[in-house]
């Protein structure tokens, strides 16, 4: 059944949605704020202001990804620091230390707690892919 609408009236939950990150490319948001957090969608390299991944390595692909995360983030008015963890997911895992350097340099204060596991393949053939958690 799919009800659209909330019909508790102590839960407020609301759609993220911004032209600055990349549109989702499913059905799904791009994030959903539920009370004191927001529970933001994995993003992959996509460059929003053409629609195409971002380059073709480890390094390119997460500084994109966090460009991406980081547009989410301020759509809220949020920045690094209010993210409490993120997942990155990763096609190949002797690339972890190029990830992790890209990663280090946004989160480089206070890092939020954190999982990274290995996949086989992502979305549109993207390298990494990295959901956060954010609290208001």
């Amino acid at each position: 059944m799919k009800d659209k609408k909330n019909k508790r009236k102590d839960t407020y939950r609301a759609v993220i949605n911004t032209p600055d990150a990349p549109k989702a490319i499913g059905p799904y948001s791009q994030g959903i704020e539920l009370k004191k957090l927001i529970y933001f969608s994995g993003q992959i390299p996509i460059d929003p202001a053409t629609g195409e991944l971002a380059g073709n390595d480890f390094t390119t692909q997460t500084r994109q990804v966090l460009k991406n995360i980081d547009a989410l983030l301020a759509s809220k008015g949020l920045t690094a620091a209010n993210v409490v963890k993120t997942t990155i997911f990763i096609t190949d895992m002797s690339k972890f230390a190029e990830v992790n350097a890209e990663y280090g340099s946004y989160f480089s204060f206070e890092p939020p707690a954190r999982s990274c596991v290995a996949v086989s393949a992502l979305p549109m053939g993207a390298l990494v892919e990295i959901e956060v958690i954010a609290t208001l």
